[in-house]
């Protein structure tokens, strides 16, 4: 769709919406920037616009405006059934998001990754494979940069690998990349989506206008991707830890194969990779199958495998202090997540967990202690939830706290040389820390000055 010299309404004044702004106005458009928070402060949103032009609406929506506005873009965390966006719907005006938004202004190859878990690491290690093949690549998404930031220096020879959240493919409609995975599919953001059923479909529209002329990539080891495999109207390409798959990547023992169908490939021993634990090694096997499909060549796939660092707050390795193994998995926002870095870990641990309560249940993240968690520190507003559930479980080795620095502190006391201590809380940061990001750079900043 040209946007030029059409008025957009942009909802939410945070990162996503400025940047639809600034998208919109160096295309042409008429802006109006929205938010229903009347104590926002008028001024502070006109300094984050900076030289863009958006009329600034706050507080109630005057519906008079309808008949003027040509298009909705709604920011993820705008839910597609909150009362603006009905109105605009039943108006009959089209509702995007910023990837739909971007998507269209997109003239190169877009590959897209979503799932539960896993997506940043896999994101940033495609982006890294496809980078070292084609200079002109674009990595984009919740992985920190905004796809509207960065679309407009895209060209028909360039690629875009995108992480996509669930949030964002609510508002999906002529978005098609030539290579989608769906990495998995557990219990997450159901206060957003209500019920598994919703939050699955609403993954796998991912590949919605895919066709077999495309490749999505699927974990074998997971019930709703199987059910999904024959409804996909892409080509569906495997990944897997457990087995090997009739076309795509598994694990072996200690070896990374990929199978055409008729012939396997040794690609790479897991000794060769800087990245832990199994959950790891399913993320390899996905970018391996996905940049496979996109026609990377294997020699330059293996070289980035072994070359590829943790991504920043997944089981990022902090430092070692006084004998003791500090990580960061800030990342680790839901149990399933959570559990991931606990079986990474191969030290007696101190845990770090809890935050805000998303409706999750902790039985997994509990379970995953075995005998490798000596010790669970909590705070955030789920802690009384967790600790209900460690109790269930017989763990009773428990400790709170307020702060950060309080957590870090009971930490270093507690911790022994040749332990490990792990901050990944099975919960979102809301509520105490703007974000997972800056929660986790809080902890690595008082680890660091232990």
């Amino acid at each position: 769709m040209d946007l030029k010299n059409k008025t957009v309404m942009v909802v939410g004044t945070g990162i996503s919406g400025i940047g639809a702004v600034d998208l919109l106005n160096k295309v042409g458009a008429d802006c109006i920037l929205y938010d229903g928070n009347e104590k926002l402060d008028r001024q502070k949103v006109q300094e984050k616009l900076g030289d863009n032009k958006a009329e600034i609406i706050i507080g109630a929506f005057d519906e008079a405006l309808l008949s003027k506005i040509d298009l909705l873009v709604i920011s993820p965390g705008v839910p597609i059934d909150s009362p603006i966006v009905l109105t605009f719907k039943n108006a009959g005006i089209p509702v995007w998001g910023e990837i739909e938004l971007a998507y269209n202004y997109d003239k190169g190859k877009v590959i897209a990754i979503t799932g539960t878990n896993g997506k940043t690491t896999t994101t940033a290690l495609v982006g890294q494979i496809i980078a070292a093949y084609n200079e002109k690549t674009f990595v984009v998404g919740n992985i920190g940069n905004s796809y509207t930031g960065e679309v407009l220096k895209t060209s028909e020879d360039s690629y875009t690998v995108a992480e996509i959240s669930s949030f964002q493919l609510e508002t999906v409609h002529e978005f098609h990349p030539i290579v989608s995975a769906i990495l998995n599919i557990t219990p997450d953001h159901l206060n957003r989506h209500h019920t598994m059923e919703c939050y699955a479909w609403t993954k796998e529209r991912i590949s919605e206008n895919q066709t077999k002329a495309d490749t999505c990539v699927l974990n074998l080891e997971d019930k709703y991707l199987t059910d999904f495999a024959p409804e996909c109207k892409a080509d569906v390409v495997w990944f897997s830890s457990e087995r090997k798959p009739s076309v795509g990547a598994y694990v072996d023992g200690e070896m990374i194969k990929y199978t055409d169908g008729t012939n396997d490939y040794d690609m790479l021993n897991v000794h060769d990779m800087n990245l832990l634990g199994k959950h790891n090694y399913e993320n390899v096997c996905a970018a391996i199958a996905m940049t496979k499909a996109a026609g990377i060549p294997d020699d330059i796939i293996i070289e980035q495998v072994k070359k590829f660092k943790a991504v920043e707050h997944r089981i990022e390795y902090v430092a070692t202090k006084n004998g003791v193994d500090y990580y960061n998995d800030s990342k680790g926002t839901n149990p399933e997540a959570a559990v991931k870095a606990i079986e990474a870990m191969v030290k007696p641990t101190i845990l770090i967990g809890g935050g805000y309560d998303k409706g999750s249940e902790f039985d997994l993240y509990v379970k995953a202690f075995k005998d490798k968690v000596k010790l669970l520190v909590l705070i955030g507003q789920t802690s009384a939830k967790i600790a209900d559930t460690c109790k269930k479980y017989g763990f009773d080795n428990i400790e709170y706290a307020d702060s950060m620095k309080q957590v870090v502190d009971i930490c270093a006391k507690n911790a022994v040389s040749g332990d490990a201590v792990l901050l990944s809380p099975a919960c979102a940061s809301w509520g105490m820390f703007d974000n997972y990001e800056q929660r986790g750079r809080i902890f690595k900043d008082l680890v660091n000055n232990l």
